[in-house]
């Protein structure tokens, strides 16, 4: 697939500079926001319509928030093939909607080891689903974009405005950010880890 129309996208951020006007934006071209806790309160306060991840998985955010996107309606409509009809006839089997646009940000790991957090505090600031879904939207760039940082969003906006979608030169240079991203994420970690006792 070469140009790729947004019409579903997911919405789950710790920095939310920018989001509101970017789901705006999006709901404009009548895309479905789909989003969960701070980000969805956040969106609803902007007036914007947004579908809970709860509501996709039939499924509670459960641990304390520690599981609620990593769930097959949610990582299925990621990771399916849109040009491989078997993977569509899946999706279609088990009820499930592609996305389009997967924009996360991560917990911010940093902040929470410069407040001098011991090691089980900071342990819980290690995002696992933001990963989880960053890696797996850039890993099938043919069917769907990465985006990674508030700093891309006008980018995004500007790519949609011009072509009418994203193009698959755009969402393989996503892809790249976005995998540079996280294992620079999973180096801090891996020095922290390092650093600190048991």
């Amino acid at each position: 697939m070469n140009l790729l129309p947004v019409k579903r996208a997911i919405l789950s951020v710790t920095d939310k500079t920018g989001l509101a006007e970017f789901g705006k934006f999006l709901v404009e071209r009548d895309c479905e926001l789909v989003s969960t806790g701070g980000t969805k309160k956040m969106l609803k306060e902007a007036g914007l319509p947004v579908t809970s991840v709860s509501d996709v998985t039939d499924f509670p955010e459960i641990l304390g928030g520690r599981v609620k996107t990593l769930h097959p309606h949610i990582h299925g409509g990621i990771l399916a093939d849109k040009d491989d009809e078997a993977h569509m006839e899946t999706l279609r089997d088990f009820g499930i909607e592609p996305f389009d646009l997967v924009c996360v940000n991560l917990y911010n790991f940093a902040d929470a080891v410069a407040k001098g957090l011991d090691l089980k505090a900071a342990v819980e600031q290690i995002d696992i689903g933001g990963p989880t879904m960053l890696r797996a939207t850039a890993k099938n760039f043919h069917s769907i974009c990465v985006v990674p940082d508030p700093k891309y969003y006008e980018t995004v906006v500007k790519e949609i405005e011009e072509h009418g979608g994203l193009t698959l030169e755009f969402r393989k240079e996503m892809a790249t950010l976005t995998f540079k991203l996280t294992s620079e994420y999973d180096a801090m970690i891996t020095k922290y880890l390092s650093e600190n006792d048991a």
